[in-house]
């Protein structure tokens, strides 16, 4: 499917999972909103991923709190179709319903405002995420309100997972937003992020973003450059993997924590 720049992707996949799988990372599935997105079109869309890269090394599979070993789908903007067409989908009794079939998975929806746990938890879905990388933007995004969201996904048995970034920055494209601009403070933003996310004791925690540099949110190496129309943003004085290197020590950091956490 071509994303709402006409670009199609399709054909970069392959090369995606094949470079992953030569470095023992795996791939899950983001799926943007495209003209048309409904839940039948959805579940074309899941059949057609699973049964081309179902089985290829690099294809990400979480393992569900009933011990399932299933794919994992982020699916973007959720709330743009309502919660009675992805019930029809992600429950049991839904028209069209993957559960229970090759193309179960766990499926997890975007929380932007408060009253999206409630669809969520309505449309059959698996957890939710927050996605947006400036704490204060959405409710969703806001560290402050993550404890409760994660008590109310804790007694509905849905995943929570936060997502973290190191910083914000989107005014080279949307010169108006400069009010949910989030200055990186050389590591200090992301590290606080990543401490909000720790301390509701998550099983999974998403980085937005490796290298959306548009919005000024990557953790990729970067080194100063600047071009006629545009200044790139680098991390000096730190070295060019500074992300990288604090993202290691926090993945490393998490993976202590959750083992004490299940203890």
């Amino acid at each position: 499917v071509g994303d709402d720049h006409g670009e199609p992707t399709e054909d970069l996949v392959p090369t995606v999972m094949d470079a992953a799988h030569r470095h023992s990372i795996k791939v899950a599935f983001h799926i943007q909103p495209y003209k048309g997105r409904t839940d039948q079109s959805m579940y074309d869309n899941i059949k057609y991923i699973i049964d081309k890269y179902g089985k290829h090394g690099a294809f990400y599979k979480f393992k569900s709190s009933t011990g399932r070993v299933l794919p994992l789908f982020y699916i973007y903007d959720s709330y743009l179709t309502p919660p009675e067409s992805w019930a029809e989908l992600l429950t049991a009794k839904g028209s069209r319903s993957v559960r229970g079939t090759p193309y179960d998975g766990i499926f997890v929806a975007l929380i932007v405002e408060e009253r999206h746990k409630y669809d969520i938890l309505a449309s059959g879905f698996d957890g939710m995420y927050t996605y947006f990388a400036s704490n204060g933007f959405s409710f969703g995004s806001s560290h402050q309100n993550w404890k409760a969201i994660k008590a109310f996904c804790d007694a509905n048995n849905l995943l929570f997972i936060p997502s973290v970034s190191p910083g914000y920055v989107d005014t080279a494209v949307r010169p108006w937003n400069n009010h949910n601009t989030r200055n990186r403070v050389n590591g200090r933003y992301y590290e606080t992020s990543l401490q909000a996310a720790l301390s509701v004791r998550p099983e999974i925690v998403t980085i937005t973003s490796f290298n959306q540099w548009h919005e000024g949110t990557q953790i990729e190496k970067a080194t100063p450059k600047k071009t006629v129309t545009r200044l790139y943003l680098d991390y000096q004085p730190n070295q060019p993997d500074h992300y990288l290197e604090l993202t290691r020590q926090w993945a490393e950091n998490f993976n202590k924590e959750k083992d004490k956490w299940l203890m």
